[in-house]
This record gives structure tokens, sequence and C-alpha cells, in this order.
């Protein structure tokens, strides 16, 4: 598979995907959905998205953020300093079409945003899951995440916040 970044004309297209396969969810408490105007925000701005390619065909998508000093950044639930919170990334949505799992892609687009994270020289990298999602709760640990606290988010449906410290 082709792993590369997702530009602002494919942004259509990882919405689409996300609507798929949200779709097919046995809940949607599952999956927070994002919205066109978020993901093109990540791509401009606020963020990176890359996507996975089989085929020329968009198969899996991740996003990391970079929340900035806004409200949203999550920094300020995990204790982060004020002074700090520029250097703050969130692992933010995966999704995998069901066709495309099983080939290691959550790990692989841990590792790309990790790296991209520092590069940008971010000392903290936050992500939530549901509770019931234990893939990505595995991905998380097995990437060296710690859950730290587990809270109701994204309109009151339940996650485990997890962080990791970029040294």
């Amino acid at each position: 598979m082709d792993i590369r970044r997702i530009g602002h004309e494919e942004v259509q297209e990882v919405h689409r995907l996300m609507v798929d396969v949200v779709s097919r969810l046995p809940s949607s408490a599952l999956f927070s959905m994002d919205s066109t105007d978020y993901l093109y925000t990540r791509v401009q701005d606020h963020g990176e998205i890359y996507g996975a390619f089989l085929e020329e065909r968009l198969v899996a998508f991740t996003v990391l953020a970079f929340p900035g000093v806004g409200a949203s950044n999550l920094g300020r639930e995990f204790g982060v300093p004020e002074a700090e919170l520029l250097r703050v990334a969130v692992l933010d949505a995966t999704v995998v079409h069901e066709t495309a799992r099983g080939h290691g892609l959550q790990r692989q687009f841990h590792e790309l945003r990790e790296e991209r994270a520092r590069a940008y020289g971010c000392l903290h990298l936050f992500s939530t899951v549901h509770p019931e999602n234990h893939v990505s709760r595995r991905n998380l640990e097995d990437a060296g995440f710690t859950l730290q606290f587990t809270r109701p988010m994204y309109e009151g449906h339940l996650r485990h916040c997890y962080a990791k410290r970029l040294v």
C-alpha cells in the first residue's frame, strides 16, 4: 500500500470513507465523526492527514492534529503547562476499510504521526478511544501510550484518554 499525505482536493474522499466505514459499526458511540470543515482545517493549518491507497483507491486514513492554544487542546485536561500547549499533538481519527484490515496500518500510522509530531517539536501526544475498541487500545499501548483517565467526551460518549511524552 502507498501511504501519502492527503491534500485539500482529497478531503471529500476522506469524509466519504469515514461515513462508509462508520455506517457499519455496531454503535454510533464507537466513533466520533468529523465534519469536512474539521478535515479541511487539519489539511490547511492545524495538522496533517495521511491516506493509505491500494491501487489508487483510498482504503484508510489517519489524522494528526496540532490544536494550538485553543479550548480544544487536550493538553489542558492532562495538566500540560500553558507554555507547552503549542507542543501538543493529538492522534486523532483513524479509519481503515474492512478490506484493508490486518495489514498493520494503524501501527504504521502511529509511527508516522509520532515521527511528524517530533519533527514539529512536540513534547506531548494524546489520543482518545472508546473503551470497547480493543484493537485501537492495544495499538496505542503497544506504541507506548499510557491510559490516564476515562471520561465522557464527544457528545457524552465514554472515552479512554491516552498520553505519551516525547523526549
